[in-house]
């Protein structure tokens, strides 16, 4: 199993900044990628961001294209997620995710979310 645990969330204005993390505990040499989904109120979880630990290759939503930027500190086995230019349709649940090997764009593994809450 893989334990995910997510910091870094809270209430910014339009405009501002957060970063989030997420360390990965456990069985971690199963996983070959991490990413972030989010959920607002009323809609369905959606796909994020996400980087994978062997290349470096990074994936991201159009609509977070250009203000967010994922990165990977793989001796720590934790990722970040930089929000820049954040805007209040960024409100959100913010969940992190993990990919296991062989699995390499379903997330097998979640950690318990953390808010992000924008105001205009």
């Amino acid at each position: 199993q893989v334990q995910l645990v997510e910091s870094g969330g809270g209430l910014v204005q339009a405009g501002g900044s957060l970063r989030l993390s997420c360390a990965a505990s456990g069985r971690t040499l199963s996983i070959n990628a991490m990413g972030w989904f989010r959920q607002a109120p009323g809609k369905e979880r959606e796909f994020v961001s996400r980087v994978r630990w062997s290349s470096g290759t990074t994936a991201y939503a159009d609509s977070v294209k250009g203000r967010f930027t994922i990165t990977a500190d793989n001796a720590k086995n934790t990722v970040y997620l930089q929000m820049n230019g954040l805007k209040p349709e960024d409100t959100a649940v913010y969940y992190c995710a993990a990919y296991p090997t062989g699995s390499p764009f379903v997330a097998g593994y979640w950690g318990q979310g953390t808010q992000v809450t924008v105001s205009s």
